[in-house]
């Protein structure tokens, strides 16, 4: 035995780390803060800025609140992997979170005191890294908890209000960002509801057109194969191709009935970008429709044409509710996918957050992109969030 165990040590640092996300995170978090800017500071909005340090910039309390929190992230990974443990870096994280939020503004009322009016003060890489730990270690910590659907809904109601909080008093005004918004929020309210009323208007046709599609793949099996195929194809097609196809073709039917151009139906604009949206959306639809469907159970299926159901009655009543979700994950993929696909669709006028985007890509303005982008994303995430807690909610005994 002693000849096998000198032949074999023993692995210590496989038993020392008990969480191997944590230490990942807190290495992250280190590295962006040590060798990369917090903020950047430029003499105007079009213009790189030099990158300055989180304690350059704001100073030594938020430099040190943000490393005890690398810190802290390095030294659970090395402590027993309790409940107790858990909430301890839920807690510490979305704190983390809040100070790398109030430190950027800091950083940059400091900065802009006594600059010119052009000054602008963008988020560095380090922020977005710091604020990324932050996120995924809230988001290990509730896995390890094991946290339900309705935890993890006022967990994240919670750190919005915090933020929303933070954003109110007035701390982040002197970013670029929030200045970017600032000379464009009416536009800004108009963009964000366009957008989001474009993926209602493409959601709804997708599914009146791919559920009964789907219904079809799963009771047909020879329509499967060439559905399938056809669906797939026009996900290849890149967006941008397919809104620049269906230009002509719409445009000549605008001519040919005025009336059709008198509700909007036109090569660019609002038409195209639903064509396009419904398309996409297709094959996520009536996939996962077939999918649901087909994974019922036989025997419950032979069960209920046992008692004389019909057809029909076997669909709604039997296979239609034990597939719901699968369904709801369809209906998730295609909302995500429809956000932002819906950004593409500016460029065929037809607003949206994309507009922001591709101004700022035109101008060379990074805030303005991300004026754009960030509310896309966050309306992604929330609408990824809401419906899988939905799911959860409705059967929690299903995979996900």
């Amino acid at each position: 035995m002693t000849a096998d165990y000198a032949a074999r040590p023993p692995d210590f640092s496989a038993a020392a780390i008990r969480n191997r996300v944590l230490p990942v995170l807190g290495l992250a978090a280190a590295a962006a803060i040590l060798f990369s800017g917090f903020v950047e500071d430029a003499p105007n909005r079009l213009v790189s800025g030099r990158p300055v340090s989180l304690w350059a910039a704001a100073g030594i309390w938020p430099s040190a609140a943000i490393a005890l929190f690398a810190a802290l992230l390095l030294a659970a990974a090395l402590l027993p992997q309790k409940r107790a443990l858990s909430c301890v870096i839920a807690v510490a994280a979305a704190l983390a979170l809040l100070a790398g939020l109030a430190a950027a503004g800091m950083a940059a009322r400091t900065l802009l005191a006594g600059a010119a009016p052009a000054a602008r003060i963008a988020l560095g890489p380090a922020f977005w890294v710091v604020e990324a730990t932050a996120a995924f270690a809230i988001l290990d910590a509730l896995q390890r908890l094991a946290a339900g659907p309705l935890a993890r809904l006022l967990a994240v109601a919670a750190i919005a209000a915090a933020i929303a909080a933070v954003a109110l008093s007035g701390s982040l005004d002197s970013l670029a960002i929030a200045r970017e918004y600032e000379s464009r929020h009416a536009a800004f309210a108009a963009a964000l509801w366009r957008h989001i009323l474009i993926v209602a208007l493409s959601i709804g046709p997708a599914l009146l057109i791919g559920f009964p599609l789907g219904v079809a793949a799963a009771k047909l099996p020879r329509l499967r194969g060439p559905l399938f195929a056809f669906l797939n194809l026009l996900q290849t097609v890149p967006s941008v191709a397919l809104f620049g196809l269906l230009i002509v073709p719409l445009s000549e039917l605008a001519k040919a009935a005025p009336r059709l151009a008198a509700f909007g139906i036109g090569g660019i604009g609002l038409a195209p970008a639903l064509i396009a949206l419904v398309l996409y959306a297709l094959l996520p639809v009536v996939r996962n429709t077939a999918a649901g469907l087909l994974g019922v159970d036989r025997g419950v299926v032979e069960a209920g044409r046992g008692m004389g159901l019909s057809p029909g009655q076997l669909l709604w009543q039997v296979e239609l509710p034990l597939s719901l979700p699968v369904l709801l994950a369809g209906l998730r993929i295609v909302t995500v996918q429809a956000i932002g696909l819906a950004v593409v669709a500016a460029l065929i006028g037809a607003g949206g957050l994309g507009t922001f985007v591709f101004q700022g890509l035109g101008q060379y303005a990074v805030d303005l992109v991300l004026l754009g982008a960030l509310p896309a994303i966050g309306l992604a995430l929330f609408a990824d969030f809401a419906l899988r807690s939905l799911s959860a909610i409705l059967f929690p005994a299903a995979p996900r």
